[in-house]
């Protein structure tokens, strides 16, 4: 599974954060009391306070311009930026309740602050991302050999049951995820077709054997083998990296879950297990190889198990 680059979208942002740090710093330190008047506020009695705030701001923006150059290394400088701009507007609410601040002063946290939210969370994502691609790939194995060490319920390894027959290997997220949930049920009520068909369906997941039990029983998937993975060995063996905040939470991820077909009313949702940025996917296995693949691209994809398990050419797979 190859390092996922730094999107440019990254570096920029980073880039705009240091200039208008900066910029906004100098601006504090050099005139300490033009924000106030602009305001029409009384300037504070020791100007020194602002202009100390404005020093610290402008070395987060030092601290932006560095971490530009890779996100992924430089994290800690984003994140204890996004933790400023999540506690600066606690903080100033807080005030303002209390009649210290007035709520004119508002407008700047917006801009010094809530605009910043979504780009730093997304920049931390994907620091997350690259360290978690970097500890996998340290430990990849063959997929053939990561086969071999999981095993069904009979004793039986994934690489000896794909030799008897295909096998459509379904990779949850976590049991949780209102979608896994879906596929769990439509995977169980296919169950009779899939098997006339001489595939057998595997479930992978990152929960344990109680909570993958609980789940096979109340979606109807009893008699399907549900395999633990929390370390994710697998999910690594078959290319599934974890998502981003689009992929896991897009406007159309979340019309399907609660708008158009409603999944989440019909299968309600849990609490996390494993990782929940991992993406999910579905396999089509023979003799050992991958002969069909469907790697979520958001965690709401709607999957046509049937379509994946059609008969298989003659020479499908050897």
């Amino acid at each position: 599974m190859p390092i996922p680059p730094a999107p440019p979208w990254t570096f920029w942002c980073l880039r705009i954060a240091a200039v208008y740090n900066v910029v906004w710093g100098l601006a504090a330190i050099l005139f300490p009391s033009a924000f106030f008047l602009s305001l029409g506020i009384e300037p504070p009695n020791y100007p020194a306070l602002w202009q100390c705030l404005g020093m610290v701001i402008g070395v987060y923006g030092v601290g932006y311009w560095i971490a530009a150059n890779d996100p992924a290394t430089h994290w800690p400088i984003v994140l204890v930026g996004l933790l400023g701009k999540i506690f600066g507007p606690i903080g100033f609410v807080w005030s303002a309740l209390w009649g210290e601040f007035p709520w004119s002063m508002g407008w700047t946290i917006l801009a010094n602050d809530l605009v910043w939210w979504l780009p730093f969370t997304a920049i931390l994502l994907h620091a997350v991302r690259i360290h978690d691609a970097r500890r996998l790939a340290e430990q990849a194995r063959p997929l053939a050999e990561e086969l071999r060490n999981y095993k069904l319920a009979d004793g039986q390894s994934l690489w000896d049951a794909s030799h008897t027959q295909p096998l459509l290997v379904v990779f949850l997220r976590h049991s949780g995820c209102t979608f896994c949930r879906e596929a769990v049920a439509e995977v169980g009520r296919q169950k009779a077709e899939l098997e006339r068909r001489g595939v057998k369906p595997v479930f992978i997941h990152m929960s344990d054997f109680e909570d993958a039990r609980k789940m096979a029983t109340t979606y109807g998937a009893e008699g399907i083998d549900f395999i633990s993975d929390p370390a994710r060995r697998l999910y690594h063996a078959f290319d599934l990296s974890l998502g981003t905040l689009g992929e896991l939470f897009s406007p159309s991820v979340w019309w399907r879950g609660g708008g158009a077909e409603g999944v989440f009313w019909k299968y309600g949702a849990g609490p996390l297990e494993g990782n929940g940025l991992q993406k999910a996917g579905v396999f089509l296995v023979d003799r050992g190889e991958i002969v069909r693949a469907h790697r979520h691209k958001t965690s709401g994809d709607r999957i046509d198990y049937l379509e994946l398990a059609c008969p298989l050419p003659p020479q499908a797979g050897k």
